[in-house]
């Protein structure tokens, strides 16, 4: 008897395992009377000992294994689902992203979808034998992960008020994530750790300077620079044919990137008017159209700080001596939209221009102020700055109208579903839209008016006419 082993058996801990030990010396922990056996019998021990059951005898096996397995099951699915979310915005961010800082925030989605399946895998331990000591701290720290970025997803979905399909999925995995921290606070997951409120109170104010710096990088300096687009119109020299008959004046356009913001031209138009004599200088109705037309070539060009467009048109104004005529005015139009908040296939939007006739008849757009009206239209999907605003704004579409309109062409941009049909109407622009507008940073720029009298333009043109001759 001397030599029989002490066979003690503990009692049963939150996932129902008892621990057991063989002289004092733990030897496993186990949840059924089989495992029992079968780990006395892998130490030698078949018959003749004697077990001092701790915490309950022989019958209190607590362990409910299709239980634990739903709750393993059900923990483990959240945080993949959530390293799936991660990846999906992560893997794109971090090579494709128009901003240095949305790079990094794409390395940082990246890593936290790693984090997200490391604590995935650690679900295969907690709701088994629990031999990792830190396991539960580890899927503690992804469900926190899961609950701060899906809330990070549907403030960023609720403040736009931009419902995507995506939005279930959001508040699907934001539900799971509170269930998940109930779980995992009524298990104390936190257990063996040394300092756990230190160790909390640390991670989160590194998760709010994170934030902050995130915010700051992402948010504030963008949204503070603005692009600064210039265009204007400048006369040259005119001249004279030689019957005099006709005086022919070049105009010279141009638009130039004065800021640090690279941007797309969506499109461009220029009004060179003649104003008659007796007509008032405010009075725009009175004005006569000589030319109106595109300057900026190809549409959709980038237009990088620093660079310049430009363009020389030359008009004709038929019997200058005969005209009556007060002054010549020239004045040009951009719309730009910034590249470091969408990206466009240019070529493709060049590539997309439709008439009128041809879009009536196939019924692809709505008509311009009227059935009359004649105009051609420019299209392209745009995908946002980031993965992010991708999936919580969805797809959108630029749309720009170059309208023949009289003495007042127009042109005029807009951005929408792709599935929604819009009408060009330069003055009805709902509050809502015009925040989206402000959101791409879609922008009219006015160029600078050029006039000058026409009775000097005229002595200019015969003066130099008398110095040829």
């Amino acid at each position: 008897m001397a030599n029989t082993p002490a066979v003690t058996v503990g009692a049963p801990d939150d996932v129902g395992l008892r621990k057991v030990t063989i002289d004092g010396k733990p030897v496993g922990r186990v949840r059924c009377p089989g495992e029992l056996r079968r780990l006395l019998r892998h130490f030698g021990l078949v018959s003749g000992y004697d077990i001092i059951w701790i915490g309950g005898d022989s019958t209190v096996w607590p362990d409910r294994s299709w239980w634990r397995r739903t709750i393993g099951t059900f923990m483990a699915a959240g945080l993949l689902a959530t390293a799936c979310v991660l990846f999906r915005i992560g893997i794109p961010d971090s090579f494709d992203s128009l901003t240095y800082a949305g790079r990094i925030a794409g390395a940082t989605f990246l890593l936290l979808g790693l984090v997200e399946m490391i604590a995935a895998t650690a679900t295969l331990d907690y709701w088994r034998k629990r031999r990792m000591k830190y396991s539960g701290v580890i899927i503690l720290f992804g469900t926190l992960v899961t609950l701060g970025v899906n809330s990070l997803l549907l403030l960023v979905q609720i403040i736009g008020q931009v419902y995507t399909p995506y939005l279930l999925l959001w508040a699907t995995l934001w539900v799971w994530s509170v269930c998940a921290l109930w779980v995992l606070i009524r298990s104390r997951a936190w257990k063996g750790m040394r300092n756990p409120r230190r160790i909390a109170i640390g991670a989160v104010v590194s998760a709010l300077f994170a934030l902050a710096n995130l915010g700051y990088s992402q948010v504030y300096i963008p949204y503070t620079t603005s692009p600064l687009v210039q265009t204007g119109a400048e006369f040259g020299p005119p001249s004279l044919n030689r019957d005099g008959t006709k005086m022919y004046l070049s105009v010279h356009l141009y638009v130039k990137n004065s800021g640090k913001i690279s941007v797309y031209v969506l499109g461009s138009i220029y009004w060179i008017h003649v104003r008659p004599e007796g007509a008032a200088q405010d009075d725009n109705l009175q004005l006569k159209l000589i030319k109106s037309h595109e300057f900026v070539t190809p549409p959709g060009q980038v237009l990088n700080p620093g660079q310049e467009f430009a363009q020389d048109v030359v008009v004709e104004i038929p019997n200058p001596g005969k005209s009556k005529y007060a002054a010549v005015r020239a004045e040009p139009e951009v719309y730009v939209i910034r590249k470091d908040r969408v990206t466009m296939d240019s070529s493709a939007y060049e590539r997309s221009g439709r008439y009128a006739g041809r879009l009536r008849e196939k019924r692809q757009d709505k008509e311009p102020q009227g059935p009359d009206e004649d105009y051609f239209r420019y299209q392209s999907e745009i995908s946002n700055s980031d993965e992010i605003l991708n999936m919580t704004r969805g797809r959108q579409r630029i749309t720009l109208w170059w309208v023949f309109h009289g003495n007042w062409p127009y042109i005029y941009a807009d951005v929408g579903p792709p599935g929604e049909r819009k009408a060009a109407d330069p003055h009805q622009r709902t509050a809502a839209n015009q925040k989206t507008l402000e959101r791409y940073g879609l922008e009219q720029v006015r160029g600078s008016l050029a006039m000058t009298p026409f009775v000097e333009l005229l002595e200019q043109a015969q003066a130099a006419e008398r110095s040829a001759r």
